[in-house]
């Protein structure tokens, strides 16, 4: 027997799909109330895609605005990078300056340039694209040496091997060089680094060669050892009183020194000093760092 069911529609069939009385029965519509997606009743466009033409005119259009941004791109990445190695040098010589005052003692910061990537030699040898800082404090408060010195003098030397106490960990930052730049026209407001406060002479910087021209003192790292992984002789030098120094052979304090930095690729360095450089300064009195931004 066949049991037929009724819906919204009407009777639908058999209950008992399988059974020779099965039967369906559908509503009808019109032909106008469903269509059908033909390109005679909606025209060729309706269905039409990209041809390969438009789509290779496309991706030359997207790879052309590449290479026309990807300098922009550069220039932004490197001026990061400037940017960062400025408040991490800037970081470096804060806490020395807070540790001798807080310690009431001398502390030195070390400024090393070595090639980037890591070099395989120990001791490492002087290279491009990776600056290495060091901070090293006098165990018993006093500066190991005095006054004016005629000769080089190397700090951690015999018999001083355990006078001094690392501070902290190697710091180090990648892509950049040190550099040093002409001096500043200093006029006012010096507040960009092109009218920023004027060094009185090179040896207040610390840069490429000559910068500072006759350095005094050297020390290693580890302290204490020779020659130990790194020779750090371009060292700035922080009192018990916070002021700061570039150690050279006459131990003069300079109102304002500096330290310059330009952006590399890896190791090497740019034909002509580029737009995104940056001078770190601080007082001989009271050690106070300034960073400009060209």
């Amino acid at each position: 027997m066949c049991t037929k069911f009724r819906s919204a529609f009407g009777e639908i069939g058999a209950a008992d799909l399988s059974s020779p009385c099965a039967s369906f029965w559908w509503p009808s519509f019109p032909e106008s109330d469903v269509g059908h997606l033909t390109s005679a009743k909606h025209g060729p466009k309706a269905i039409r895609g990209f041809t390969l033409i438009e789509l290779l005119i496309v991706m030359g259009i997207i790879g052309l605005l590449l290479v026309l941004m990807a300098p922009a791109f550069t220039t932004i990445k490197a001026g990061t990078d400037v940017t960062s190695a400025a408040y991490t040098i800037k970081g470096v010589l804060d806490t020395a300056r807070t540790y001798a005052k807080a310690n009431n003692t001398y502390t030195w910061v070390g400024f090393f340039e070595e090639a980037a990537p890591d070099p395989p030699l120990n001791p490492a040898p002087s290279g491009i694209g990776r600056v290495v800082m060091s901070i090293i404090a006098s165990n018993n408060g006093t500066m190991i040496y005095s006054g004016n010195l005629s000769s080089a003098f190397t700090l951690d030397a015999s018999p001083n091997q355990a006078a001094f106490i690392q501070v902290g960990k190697l710091t180090k930052i990648d892509n950049v060089h040190l550099k040093g730049f002409a001096a500043a026209t200093a006029t006012l407001p010096p507040d960009t680094f092109d009218t920023r406060p004027a060094v009185t002479s090179t040896a207040a910087q610390i840069g490429d060669t000559n910068f500072p021209p006759n350095p005094a003192l050297t020390f290693h790292y580890p302290v204490g050892t020779s020659p130990g992984q790194y020779a750090f002789t371009k060292v700035i030098q922080f009192s018990p009183r916070g002021e700061a120094v570039v150690t050279n052979n006459s131990y003069a304090f300079a109102p304002v020194s500096e330290i310059g930095v330009e952006p590399t690729h890896g190791a090497i360095v740019p034909g002509s000093v580029p737009p995104n450089v940056v001078a770190i300064q601080f007082t001989g009195v009271g050690g106070s760092v300034m960073i400009y931004r060209r």
